[in-house]
């Protein structure tokens, strides 16, 4: 996806990692399971604007500096005044949304992503980007429903895939994690699979 991080709280140049909980019990241990893989896997990647056929204006561009030069902060105001006289604007509700994922306002942040794919089921970003968000919120299967309708939008799109087979990855480790609660006698097994996962996935992060 263009500018780094779907799945999370970053942009694809790095803004985004998984998110990830700690605790003790059987629960705890499966949530323990993502805090490791929260440091191998690459962060999922947020889709920074939607394709526009016509020229952007300035305030594109400056909006989109802002947020990349990571002050949410000062992108939110320009993207609010200039929603006031365009306020169906999908390129600008976008944007403002990827400041208010940045800026920490994440429920605020699903909302616009929510309301944007409302309004233009057709563009796959929103679908992506709140699945990003969902991803980091360890709800994993919203996540992969959203990633499959942003596909469906727009089948090829490099970013969701590279997302999907994040998402992928997190829900095999979690089902390995639960069998091996479940059933002592496959422990050895899913708890090999599981190690080759993130040795592979350590190795390509290097």
């Amino acid at each position: 996806m263009p500018n780094g991080p779907i799945l999370l709280s970053a942009h694809e140049a790095g803004h985004a990692g998984l998110g990830s909980r700690t605790v003790s019990s059987p629960v705890s241990r499966l949530l323990a399971t993502f805090v490791v893989l929260a440091t191998l896997l690459p962060g999922l990647a947020i889709a920074q604007s939607a394709p526009s056929s016509t020229p952007q204006p300035s305030e594109y561009t400056e909006v989109q500096r802002l947020i990349n030069a990571r002050n949410p902060a000062a992108a939110l105001p320009r993207a609010d005044a200039y929603l006031q006289a365009n306020p169906r604007d999908p390129q600008m509700r976008l944007l403002r949304a990827i400041a208010l994922s940045d800026a920490s306002r994440n429920d605020e942040a699903a909302e616009a992503y929510t309301r944007l794919i409302q309004d233009s089921p057709e563009l796959p970003e929103p679908y992506n980007n709140l699945a990003v968000l969902r991803a980091s919120q360890d709800r994993l299967d919203e996540a992969l429903a959203l990633l499959q309708e942003a596909l469906r939008a727009r089948p090829g799109y490099a970013t969701a895939l590279d997302n999907l087979g994040d998402v992928h990855v997190r829900l095999a480790l979690r089902a390995w994690q639960q069998a091996r609660q479940a059933d002592a006698a496959i422990a050895n097994r899913t708890g090999a699979k599981a190690a080759r996962v993130r040795e592979a996935l350590a190795a390509g992060a290097r």
